[in-house]
């Protein structure tokens, strides 16, 4: 729960995390949080300042643009298996995905909108390497929330309804290049993959 409201924005990076609020919060107790926290401080989620207690990482603007260049590598370094492999099945899984985040755009909350997105890109289990998925799961819970960074705008919040249609049309048509193209496109903010 506390990964979860920390991936989502609802804990805020540099907010302060009580122990006593999240034993409320969360309805469980001391020790319970305690390692919840632990657990949280060791994949640098959160950070441990003694005698003071725990605080949400604030990751550097350059750490944060280096985890998500490993994400968009491995993303798209599997487009083309994806696009290869996808069943008439799976295309109609996304496109009912994609319908459901267009349906959250007209009255949905930004929590909703980012798990219909993280529901959305169910299409990475379609490369057939669950230890990859798995991967970017715990890749992405090293970067800041959507809502917080990625969608400031109502337009680019439409993009990204955008996008989810030309990934699956690239998926339809097996075209794992522009199907990799769309997955480097939704990360926007991360410049060059190589140094410079």
């Amino acid at each position: 729960m506390i990964l979860h409201d920390i991936q989502t924005g609802l804990l805020a990076p540099g907010a302060w995390l009580k122990q006593i609020d999240l034993q409320q919060r969360y309805r469980c107790g001391r020790p319970e949080v305690r390692r919840a926290l632990d657990r949280l401080a060791q994949k640098r989620l959160v950070a441990h300042v003694p005698n003071r207690g725990y605080h949400v990482y604030r990751p550097d603007g350059r750490q944060e643009a280096e985890v998500a260049k490993i994400r968009i590598l491995l993303e798209t370094g599997v487009a083309g298996r994806i696009a290869g492999c996808a069943t008439a099945a799976d295309i109609a899984l996304l496109e009912q995905l994609a319908a459901e985040f267009v349906r959250l755009l007209a009255d949905g909350t930004t929590l909703e909108l980012y798990e219909a997105n993280l529901a959305f890109h169910h299409l990475l289990s379609l490369c057939g390497n669950q230890e990859l998925v798995a991967l970017v799961a715990d890749i992405r819970q090293h970067t800041s929330a959507a809502p917080v960074h990625q969608w400031t705008t109502r337009a680019r919040i439409e993009q990204s309804a955008r996008e989810h249609d030309e990934m699956i049309e690239a998926v339809r048509q097996g075209d794992g290049t522009r199907l990799g193209a769309m997955l480097g496109v939704a990360y926007p903010s991360t410049g060059p993959l190589t140094a410079t």
